[in-house]
C-alpha cells in the first residue's frame, strides 16, 4: 500500500512559528504541506531550514500579510499556477498550485471578509467566485486534485463551531459564504475531514481570546477537498491538535488526509499538468 499524507496549516507567521513547523514536520512527516499566512516577503521565506528538514518548496510571500507555500517531502513541487484566473490587479498572495507526488494541490487562503457588510466581504465573495470557476475546470480535467487551505468558512452551525451565537455577524458564518462553499462541493469535491467524521464536532481553529483553546471552543475553517479521482482513495483524516497546545502557537492546527495511491501510475517526472483555461 502506497500512502500519501497531505496536510494544510495556517502557520500565522512562518518566521515566528518556524520551530513549531519544523517539529511538526519531523514528527508527522506529511508528504505534501500547504501553508497559509506566511506573513513574510519572498526573500524572508526560510527555505534553507525547510530543505534541511527534507522538503522542497515553492512560495508566494507578502510582507506582513497573507502568503502561501507548498512543501513536498524529498522533492521540489512543480508550480502550475500562481494566483487565481481573473485576478488582474489583485496583489494579495492567496493561491498557489503545484504538482507533487502524483497529485495536483491547490493551496489557498480565502479572504476573511470582516467586517461585513462592506468592501472586504465583497472581496471575499468575488474571490470565492473565482475559486469556484477555477475549481470546476480542475475537477473536469480528471486529474487527481486536492484543494487545501484556510477557507474562512464555517460550513454548519451544528458540527463545525462550538457555539454560533456570538459569531452570527461574522463573515465566516454568513449565508453567502456558506452558499459559495456548498456550490464548490456540489461540483463533486469531497470534504475529507467531514467524510471521515460525518457526525462529530471537529475543529481546526481556536481564537486566542477568551480561553477558546482551553475551553475547546473551536471552529472548523481549514478544509481539504478531494477530486472525484481521489475520493475513493481516502483512508484517514484528522487534526494535529498537539501543535495548537504548544507555547506561542498559531491559532490553527494542522489538518491532514491520507490517500492510498497504490496502483496509480504517476505522471512522468518533470511533466507539468495542463492548466485549466483562463
Amino acid at each position: 500500500m502506497t500512502i500519501l499524507k497531505l496536510a494544510t496549516f495556517n502557520i500565522n507567521g512562518i518566521r515566528s512559528r518556524l520551530p513549531a513547523l519544523l517539529e511538526w514536520l519531523d514528527k508527522e512527516s506529511p508528504d505534501i504541506v500547504c501553508l497559509q499566512e506566511l506573513k513574510a516577503a519572498d526573500e524572508a521565506f526560510p527555505i534553507a531550514e525547510i530543505r534541511d528538514a527534507g522538503y522542497g518548496a515553492i512560495w508566494q510571500g507578502q510582507r506582513s500579510w497573507n502568503g502561501v507555500a507548498v512543501l513536498a517531502r524529498g522533492m521540489d513541487p512543480i508550480e502550475s499556477r500562481r494566483g487565481l484566473p481573473g485576478g488582474d490587479g489583485d496583489t494579495q498572495s492567496r493561491y498557489l498550485e503545484a504538482a507533487a507526488h502524483g497529485v495536483i494541490v491547490g493551496c489557498l487562503y480565502l479572504p476573511n471578509g470582516n467586517p461585513q457588510p462592506g468592501p472586504k466581504f465583497d472581496y471575499k465573495l468575488a474571490w470565492f467566485e473565482r475559486l469556484i470557476e477555477h475549481a470546476a475546470a480542475l475537477h473536469q480535467s480528471g486529474y487527481p486534485v486536492v484543494l487545501a487551505g484556510d477557507y474562512n468558512v464555517v460550513p454548519t452551525d451544528e458540527l463545525d463551531i462550538y457555539n454560533p451565537r456570538s459569531w452570527k455577524k461574522d463573515a465566516l458564518l454568513q449565508p453567502e459564504s456558506r452558499e459559495c462553499y456548498a456550490r464548490l462541493l456540489a461540483q463533486g469535491w469531497t470534504d475529507a475531514l467531514r467524510a471521515q467524521y460525518p457526525d462529530e464536532r471537529i475543529y481546526t481553529f481556536w481564537d486566542y481570546f477568551r480561553q477558546h483553546w482551553e475551553r475547546d471552543a473551536g471552529l472548523r475553517i481549514d478544509h481539504l477537498l478531494l477530486s472525484a479521482e481521489l475520493a475513493p482513495r481516502h483512508k484517514d483524516a484528522g487534526v494535529d491538535r498537539w501543535v495548537r497546545a504548544k507555547t506561542k502557537p498559531s491559532d490553527h492546527a494542522p489538518t491532514w488526509v491520507t490517500l492510498d495511491m497504490s496502483g496509480r501510475k504517476r505522471r512522468p517526472a518533470g511533466r507539468r499538468p495542463v492548466r485549466p483555461a483562463r
